[in-house]
């Protein structure tokens, strides 16, 4: 799956690898999370745009956004099928440009954070799904999904789902919703190939979403993940025959 990513990108660099007319101007994010407004590139009138939309697929016929459950990602072999994506796959895709995303693996009963990036440093377009979402008094709400995919060997030692990353030469193709057939975009809808991308171990200090600066992509040493790890609890020995009651009650 995809839970945290990054954009670092100038945004003239972006704007001119993906090709839309807006000119936005938007500072370095290190920690992006679900929830909050994320960039989606998307053509709309033959053009390619620029939108933010609150990362969290809403789709149409949800009534309550409160009781429904937060879909940041859609998986690639059930889109079709699922009522949440099937019509948006077809209708409304979109690319989310990045520049590396975060998982985190099980190690010696702890989750330890790992940055992972194309092994180039090159931006990332993730293939997006995306909905809007109209609430009972005509407010309207942008709302998009990363599309995810089986992880290939190598990035599966971290996490057996991956974020579907769609190559430049195939940006146009992805992003034209003209018809409703899919067959065109399916041999897209896979994992990187073995070597693509690379990782590193980084500070737990992602795992908070406050926590927004370039030191969080950087690799930590053994000596530093062990320093972060979480010291055992020192259980304080009662004296024999002492008693729990200072005679002061509480209420908790």
């Amino acid at each position: 799956m995809c839970g945290r990513f990054v954009i670092t990108s100038a945004p003239a660099a972006l704007r001119q690898l993906f090709g839309y007319i807006e000119q936005p101007n938007f500072p370095p994010r290190y920690n992006v999370a679900p929830t909050q407004p994320i960039p989606v590139v998307l053509v709309e009138n033959g053009a390619r745009h620029f939108r933010l939309m609150r990362w969290g697929l809403l789709p149409s016929w949800v009534k309550d956004p409160k009781g429904f459950t937060l879909l940041i990602n859609a998986r690639s072999e059930t889109a079709l099928e699922k009522p949440a994506f099937k019509k948006a796959i077809r209708r409304r895709r979109g690319l989310i440009p990045a520049d590396g995303y975060y998982e985190w693996k099980s190690e010696s009963g702890r989750k330890q954070p790992f940055f992972i990036h194309h092994v180039d440093g090159a931006p990332l377009g993730f293939a997006a799904v995306f909905e809007t979402w109209i609430g009972p008094n005509g407010e309207e709400l942008d709302t998009v999904a990363i599309v995810t995919a089986a992880a290939s060997e190598d990035l599966a030692a971290l996490h057996d789902r991956v974020p579907v990353t769609i190559s430049p030469r195939d940006f146009e193709r992805w992003l034209d919703c003209r018809g409703d057939e899919i067959d065109a975009i399916m041999p897209l809808m896979t994992a990187p190939r073995v070597g693509e991308f690379a990782w590193h171990p980084v500070s737990t200090r992602v795992n908070r979403v406050a926590n927004d600066d370039e030191q969080l992509v950087l690799p930590i040493s053994a000596e530093e993940m062990e320093a972060e790890a979480p010291k055992p609890k020192k259980v304080a020995r009662k004296a024999a025959g002492a008693s729990t009651d200072d005679g002061q009650g509480s209420l908790f």
